[in-house]
């Protein structure tokens, strides 16, 4: 069976980065499952993804701007160190939940100094290219149930990924 909208799809994967090194997998694990045509993993994966049989291994290279997108600097900033009262200590690298304009999203923490601490709002993988290897493992129609979430996932999450 093909991998089309509405279909649900069991992938093993494993991502790595241009030098090679291993980001994620889910090898020796259970199956990623996703309902095809919701955005619910990497664009670039899904679109590669659709059409493909079932029960084969594939790879693709995923540029930046169809997999978490250019890195944008603006999205860089400084915010006052007082923001942070009642936190442990801050240190970088540290991860926090924030709301920017509506959207909670995550910040990570890469300077400090007595007045400011400088976040990075990208995604960590944001400006990379991501090489994934794909084992279709299953697919199938995906039930009316499974639909419905996927609608509902994709509506919370704004079809992120």
């Amino acid at each position: 069976m093909q991998i089309s909208k509405d279909k649900l799809v069991s992938i093993e994967y494993t991502l790595k980065d241009s030098d090679g090194n291993v980001i994620d997998t889910n090898v020796g694990e259970e199956p990623l499952e996703y309902v095809q045509g919701y955005g619910l993993i990497v664009p670039g994966l899904e679109s590669f993804l659709e059409g493909k049989d079932g029960n084969q291994t594939v790879s693709v290279v995923v540029p930046p701007e169809e997999g978490y997108g250019e890195r944008d600097e603006d999205m860089v900033f400084e915010v006052d160190r007082e923001d942070f009262e009642g936190e442990a200590e801050i240190e970088i690298g540290m991860v926090f939940n924030t709301i920017i304009d509506g959207d909670e999203i995550e910040v990570t923490v890469v300077g400090i100094n007595d007045d400011e601490v400088t976040v990075d709002a990208n995604h960590e993988l944001a400006g990379e290219s991501l090489h994934f290897e794909v084992k279709i493992v299953e697919v199938r129609d995906a039930t009316a149930e499974e639909i419905e979430q996927a609608q509902h996932d994709c509506d919370d999450e704004g079809c992120c990924h």
